[in-house]
């Protein structure tokens, strides 16, 4: 299998974030970025939001053309899911989701299809993350693990789900194929 071209662009806080050996990781988790381009979403992953100065951000960020960035090192902790940060690498697809009205009542329809280009850079990615993590055995959207609900920012009356990331669009099947990864959802 030839090596990817990954653009190692690591967030200033990478430092910050809690290291952990390669055996650790167990677990991928698949997201969008909810945002319109790759730029936006490098903007997001370098805020700081907490008190150890470091953000929210996925590892790996594909863009639409299949160009792979790699924002947080694989032995590092980087905050993409609530509950399984520890063991897992997040890779965030950029596409726009439900950008810009994410909770919305009437915005909760995600349409944009991922093209070809970037889910065959996804499947080869995972392929090659499967070789240098041996304990990686399982995958996850990140709407199979965060199912938490939230008031619609039109009418708090009603709730709307906090993630719907990678969303329908998202050809698990393809993606799954030959992987030799087992997909997940949350525990009740």
């Amino acid at each position: 299998m030839p090596m990817l071209t990954i653009h190692d662009q690591p967030l200033l806080y990478v430092a910050k974030l809690p290291e952990r050996p390669a055996s650790a990781v167990t677990l991928v988790v698949i997201h969008c970025t909810e945002l319109p381009d790759l730029a936006m979403a490098r903007a997001y992953g370098e805020r700081v939001l907490y008190e150890s100065g470091a953000g929210a951000s996925g590892h790996y960020y594909i863009d639409r053309d299949g160009s792979i960035y790699r924002y947080v090192p694989g032995t590092r902790v980087a905050n993409h899911v609530r509950g399984h940060n520890p063991p897992s690498i997040g890779i965030e697809l950029v596409n726009c989701g439900r950008y810009p009205n994410w909770f919305d009542s009437h915005q909760q329809i995600m349409t944009e299809p991922y093209p070809a280009a970037q889910i065959a850079a996804l499947r080869a990615l995972l392929a090659q993350l499967r070789s240098e993590y041996p304990n990686l055995r399982e995958i996850a959207g990140h709407e199979d693990l965060d199912t938490a609900r939230v008031p619609a920012s039109d009418d708090p009356h009603r709730e709307v789900a906090r993630k719907l990331d990678p969303g329908p669009q998202f050809p698990w099947a393809e993606v799954l194929a030959g992987s030799g990864l087992k997909r997940v959802h949350a525990h009740a």
